[in-house]
């Protein structure tokens, strides 16, 4: 067998032995960067490395348990040098009121959250019960909430409570005693309980009544519906959206704001229905100055039986073109 003949049969073998992870690892990535490009990036250096180590690797661990240790020192190697990405509901509370148009943070100021495509962690022929918990442990409020830990004690909590790992496995991963896995699990728990106290329940996506709560939303900001968005957000709902710095808490301040500043006129706006991490979501267009219909960005909503309890929108036309669609709609 020639060298050349040799590696493409190593190759086939590690591509055969992990690439059937390459979706969870992403979703792993993704809860402690909370970016999804930026996962995308720490995923391709984690299989990079992981072929450079292939040819030593004896097997003392499963292959997972492997790839899962390369991607989180990827991962704690990669935050070391950077700021925490936030929602504007973490920098400050919320705005008295919408007596004026919100303000754009200064680019570059902050690191914010990113939305994460449903479609790029979740197969056809996944299995349902473990699509559910997959969404719920990549919802919006808990990845938030993560990036406030210290990089390491978010790994502890991520590894210990979302993938079960061992408090050993988990020490082993880290390069620690299983004491420090404990102490730091402990303490991640109760900054995550001050920083979210109430965990809602929300509507899985493909639940009747979340679809339509996501058509209502929708058919709102088309037809300019002020009244229509009344029957979608809960009295206690909050809007947000990136990078503005003011976020509105109460649906009549939600209501004032959109109506006041953002709805327009009936046919400014356009959604297409999607989803991201694990809640319902649309791809928004505005028209512009040409009459075209430009991508906006990305809108994502916590939907609960009672109605909509959150809304976040993260302004930025390339999240709409990263979710599949086009940067421009035809009529």
């Amino acid at each position: 067998m020639s060298a050349s003949t040799g590696e493409a049969a190593s190759r086939e073998r590690f591509a055969a032995d992990t690439e059937p992870f390459r979706r969870e690892l992403l979703a792993h990535c993704y809860r402690m960067v909370g970016s999804a490009h930026d996962a995308e990036d720490l995923v391709q250096e984690t299989y990079l490395r992981a072929w450079r180590s292939y040819a030593g690797f004896e097997g003392r661990a499963s292959i997972r348990s492997w790839l899962y240790t390369i991607a989180t020192n990827v991962c704690l190697t990669a935050l070391q040098p950077r700021r925490i990405r936030l929602l504007p509901s973490g920098l400050t509370g919320p705005s008295d009121g919408p007596d004026r148009p919100p303000s754009q943070v200064p680019p570059g100021e902050v690191s914010w959250l990113e939305p994460l495509p449903d479609r790029w962690i979740t197969a056809a022929a996944d299995d349902p019960a473990e699509l559910v918990v997959a969404r719920e442990s990549l919802r919006l409020a808990l990845i938030a909430s993560l990036q406030h830990l210290p990089a390491r004690q978010r790994a502890i909590f991520v590894l210990r409570e979302v993938l079960a790992f061992s408090a050993a496995e988990t020490a082993e991963t880290l390069r620690t005693t299983t004491a420090a896995v404990k102490s730091g699990l402990q303490r991640a728990r109760a900054r995550l309980e001050e920083l979210e106290p109430q965990s809602e329940q929300l509507l899985e996506p493909t639940d009747q009544r979340s679809r339509a709560l996501l058509d209502g939303y929708i058919t709102a900001f088309e037809r300019s519906d002020a009244g229509l968005l009344e029957q979608v957000l809960r009295a206690d709902a909050t809007l947000e959206a990136t990078p503005f710095r003011e976020w509105q808490a109460g649906h009549v301040n939600c209501i004032q704001l959109l109506d006041r500043y953002v709805l327009g006129a009936a046919g400014d706006w356009r959604m297409i229905a999607t989803t991201a991490n694990g809640q319902p979501a649309a791809a928004v267009y505005h028209r512009d100055e040409h009459g075209k219909m430009r991508a906006h960005g990305i809108v994502v909503l916590a939907p609960t039986s009672t109605g909509v309890s959150r809304v976040i929108e993260f302004h930025n036309p390339a999240l709409v073109v990263t979710f599949g669609f086009s940067d421009l709609l035809a009529d």
